[in-house]
């Protein structure tokens, strides 16, 4: 069996939110959630490493295969035969990661996306299969839980497309569908030389009304019996809705410097929501 401190030096390195999240987990749940995260963390390295895309589409269906090996505890990477274990004891459905794969895969293939319903592909392939993963791990007893998985995937997706748009933009992927920029008569060479304006403004502020909707979605759907179960997905909601925030706070200022938040304040967002009793509403988060 592989040494799970592997998994979690991966997450450590990452600097990610989902740090703060994982820390208060269970010691299993914890190295069971380190292990997906460097799955997920690892996929996305080969998207984003030096080389041209014919390279990384190779590198990426070998990875492919080596999962299917991995599962089968077959694999040369010692990270997928961990995963064998994992989903065996959570019971993780093996889709949700070749979905994470053809996720990736689509990075590759598109830098452009024509509607919200082809964003909303991507954001499922690669944000929402990582909510169903932890799903299975957090444990939940009302089915409609699942849902809140996928809601929440797609509204920490849409936040990060919105706060990353400018480096997006520098290696050439502009995620907002074009329907928006024609829509808010605002261009894709606009955006390419970082112009702000108020038509920039108002295809922001836009986006963040969608992500609003997804955050709302998500909460609606988490169900009351699950609600301490879920504790870790609740934090991560709380950090990504106050960056979202914080966009609107600055006039979507998204071309100056990163928008984000102290880690004070992320510890802070992860005590309060961790104590927490009652389920988070749309309407009282501050």
């Amino acid at each position: 069996m592989t040494d799970p401190n592997l998994a979690a030096d991966i997450t450590r390195k990452s600097k990610t939110n989902f740090m703060v999240s994982f820390a208060m987990l269970p010691e299993e749940k914890r190295d069971a959630i380190h292990t997906v995260y460097a799955f997920c963390r690892c996929t996305d390295d080969i998207v984003d490493e030096e080389g041209d895309d014919a390279s990384k589409s190779a590198t990426l269906m070998h990875w492919a295969e080596e999962l299917e090996k991995g599962l089968r505890n077959q694999s040369s990477f010692p990270l997928l035969n961990r995963l064998s274990v994992i989903t065996r004891r959570f019971n993780i459905p093996a889709v949700h990661f070749h979905d994470l794969i053809n996720g990736m895969r689509m990075d590759l293939e598109r830098t452009r996306y024509e509607t919200f319903d082809e964003l909303y592909e991507y954001c499922y392939n690669v944000a929402s299969t990582v909510g169903l993963m932890c799903s299975e791990i957090f444990g939940y007893t009302n089915e409609r839980t699942r849902q809140y998985a996928v809601d929440l995937g797609i509204a920490l997706q849409l936040t990060n497309i919105v706060r990353d748009v400018k480096a997006d933009a520098a290696i050439g992927r502009i995620y907002l569908p074009k329907e928006d920029f024609e829509r808010f008569g605002y261009s894709y060479n606009e955006l390419l030389h970082s112009t702000y304006n108020e038509g920039f403004i108002r295809m922001m502020r836009f986006q963040t009304a969608r992500a609003r909707e997804f955050y709302q979605l998500a909460r609606a759907s988490l169900a009351y019996e699950d609600h301490a179960a879920f504790f870790a997905a609740r934090i991560m909601d709380r950090i990504y809705y106050r960056i979202l925030q914080k966009i609107e706070q600055k006039h979507f200022a998204l071309f100056d410097e990163p928008i984000s938040i102290s880690t004070f304040s992320k510890f802070r967002l992860a005590t309060v929501e961790y104590f927490s009793r009652a389920p988070v509403t749309y309407a009282s988060l501050p």
